[in-house]
């Protein structure tokens, strides 16, 4: 089969297609023709060794020291079950699933845990939106869902709204019942808009933390909106999540519960299949929806990492697989 490839660290030009034995389902597996898989700001980072702040060597020691130990990355896919492992009876063959692999995704096939985070995809959806869900609509359902804990009428910052994870937040934190405000750039004002929010930023134009107004929560899901800065916006009770953080993030989250006001919430989000079936729901209802930036087919899976890599991307980034017969829809 053929997968996408990086025996080293480096910039986006270090990857390369190439052909690799197909993996066989285990006992408890299933192999999954891969359709469409998404490229998310965690396979660049695993890819370049871009590891934020403190976290450059437990990020090198977990990863592969010298060279990467996971040679195929991707995680986010959506595809078809092609074959079953011994004592799998929560998929039959042909159904059409998506979810997390933990890695390996970026390959026309992968084995996954048949009782891991995967879930049938919903018929009213393509392969490439629920390839793009599970990465950014879990990490929003999460974060405010459960790290933030929002309430129905808390007032609801999003910064970064038009990227992969910023585009699911503004839906989430409506189905949440809050009143949603998204920071953008002029371009994307629209999409943001158009996604439920209540009000839009164009931080082109305006410095979303000299308005005066007062959130219960600011979600930084770029690293754009710093708590130095967030702090001014946000009630004394307000919380403040950064998905990106380090050392700084550390001590600031210690200090401020230390001095009282608002907090900083510092947490990294779970797989969970039960929150899969949640966003699964959502997105077959139309409550939610996903977006996607850009489509490449794998053999260009370098310009994709390097749009990712701009983080000027609205909404997910996805490669797509050779359209076989495994990925048509069923007739």
């Amino acid at each position: 089969m053929k997968a996408a490839i990086h025996e080293k660290y480096g910039d986006a030009g270090v990857l390369e297609i190439r052909d690799i034995a197909r993996p066989e389902p285990a006992d408890g597996e299933i192999l999954v023709k891969v359709c469409a898989a998404a490229v998310t700001t965690a396979d660049w980072r695993l890819r370049a060794a871009a590891f934020p702040g403190i976290m450059a060597l437990p990020g090198r020691l977990m990863f592969g020291l010298f060279a990467p130990r996971q040679k195929v990355l991707g995680t986010a896919f959506s595809g078809r079950v092609v074959a079953r492992g011994g004592d799998v009876d929560r998929f039959a063959l042909g159904d059409a699933v998506f979810g997390f692999s933990g890695a390996g995704a970026h390959a026309e096939y992968v084995a996954v845990k048949a009782d891991g985070p995967v879930v049938a995809k919903p018929a009213n959806i393509g392969h490439d939106e629920a390839a793009a869900a599970p990465f950014g609509g879990l990490a929003a359902l999460v974060f405010l869902r459960d790290f933030a804990g929002v309430k129905p009428g808390e007032k609801v910052l999003v910064a970064g709204a038009s990227g992969g994870v910023g585009s699911w937040a503004v839906q989430v934190a409506k189905h949440l019942g809050a009143e949603v405000v998204g920071v953008a750039s002029t371009g994307n004002v629209d999409l943001v808009r158009s996604l439920g929010a209540d009000r839009v930023i164009d931080y082109r134009k305006d410095d979303p933390a000299a308005s005066g107004e007062r959130y219960d929560v600011v979600l930084d899901t770029a690293g754009k909106l710093p708590f130095a800065r967030a702090r001014r916006i946000l009630a004394r009770t307000g919380r403040y999540l950064p998905l990106e953080f380090g050392g700084r993030e550390m001590l600031q989250a210690l200090w401020a519960g230390v001095t009282g006001g608002p907090k900083i919430v510092i947490n990294v989000s779970g797989d969970s299949r039960a929150d899969l079936e949640i966003l699964a729901g959502l997105l077959e209802t139309g409550e939610i929806r996903a977006v996607v930036d850009s489509r490449f087919p794998l053999r260009d899976i370098a310009a994709a990492h390097r749009r990712v890599e701009s983080r000027h991307a609205g909404g997910a980034v996805i490669v797509l697989m050779d359209e076989a017969a495994a990925c048509a829809p069923s007739p």
